[in-house]
């Protein structure tokens, strides 16, 4: 049995070594193993890396390319509009060339035709003059005629003024008497009175305040004008052109009343006053109703009697 033990222990001790030298191999191919892949990993590094720096480099020569092939192409529309701008501008000339050439040809045309005509229009001259001559000689006597007619005109013009001033001055001498016998029949009359050339009524004594219907002592006293110048009328002679002109006023202040300016009420009274006149039988075409509004004032004040001053009816006898 001992020696069977020292067999065995021997033995062992024999083996030992060899597992030693195996796995000190082994270690040794793994290291070098090891070894072969760290280079190998270091080299693909740097290969991927030096790869990488193409690839960044082909990108940025991409996109380079890229904004050339964009100039590129602008400047190829550029020359595109250009090219049709010269293609028009062409066409516009071949237009105009063709426009030209036709003129000229319609130009040269003409005048053949106008050289073709140029005997004919002499021959027609020549009769032209011989009637100028003949119608020179009978201007002369026609000018002697328009001379005569000239100065019988200029007096019958001086004629005419005369007349016109003759019927100015008769106007003139009824209207005299007109006004003359209103202020002896109303002198008295309040709210009445003569302003140069005008016979005037204060609208208090005709109307209602902002009414247009004449009131009874209205109604009374434009019947005594109408009476008056009836008696007038009749004196005046049919072609002496007179008229009775009814100028409607009102003063400045807003109007209160159905009418909806001042405007409208001075127009309503005259009209109502020549209405009233031709019921007492004046005839109508020796009347004519005006409405002066506010805008003829004979007081520029701001005080009640101003303003009812400016509120009248004026009566003027006048030519048409």
């Amino acid at each position: 049995m001992a020696r069977r033990s020292r067999r065995s222990i021997r033995s062992e001790l024999n083996a030992w070594p060899g597992y030693v030298d195996a796995l000190s191999t082994l270690l040794m191919v793994i290291i070098f193993v090891l070894l072969v892949f760290v280079l190998g990993q270091a080299f693909l590094s740097v290969a991927l890396n030096k790869r990488q720096q193409a690839l960044t480099q082909l990108e940025h020569e991409v996109v380079r390319l890229g904004q050339m092939l964009s100039l590129e192409r602008g400047h190829t529309t550029a020359l595109q509009h250009e090219v049709a701008t010269l293609q028009k501008a062409h066409e516009a000339d071949v237009a105009t060339a063709t426009s030209l050439t036709a003129q000229l040809n319609q130009q040269t045309t003409e005048r053949d035709s106008a050289q073709a005509h140029a005997t004919e229009l002499d021959e027609q001259v020549a009769q032209l003059r011989q009637q100028l001559s003949a119608i020179a000689g009978a201007l002369e006597i026609t000018e002697n005629e328009v001379h005569d007619r000239d100065r019988k005109i200029d007096d019958l013009g001086l004629q005419l003024n005369v007349a016109l001033a003759e019927k100015v001055e008769q106007l003139q001498h009824y209207r005299s008497e007109f006004f003359g016998r209103l202020r002896d029949v109303m002198q008295n009359h309040k709210g009445v009175q003569i302003v140069g050339d005008r016979f005037v009524f204060q609208s208090e004594v005709l109307f209602p305040p902002g009414g247009a219907d004449l009131s009874p002592e209205g109604v009374k006293e434009i019947g005594i004008l109408a009476g008056t110048l009836k008696q007038v009328a009749q004196q005046i002679p049919s072609d002496v052109p007179w008229i009775l002109r009814v100028d409607g006023h009102a003063d400045r202040q807003p109007i209160h009343s159905a009418f909806p300016s001042n405007w409208e009420l001075s127009s309503a009274r005259a009209i109502t006053v020549v209405k009233l006149l031709i019921s007492q039988g004046i005839s109508p075409r020796h009347l004519a109703a005006t409405g002066f509004s506010d805008y003829q004032p004979l007081d520029p004040g701001t005080t009640p009697e101003a303003f009812a001053r400016n509120r009248r009816i004026e009566f003027r006898l006048t030519d048409r």
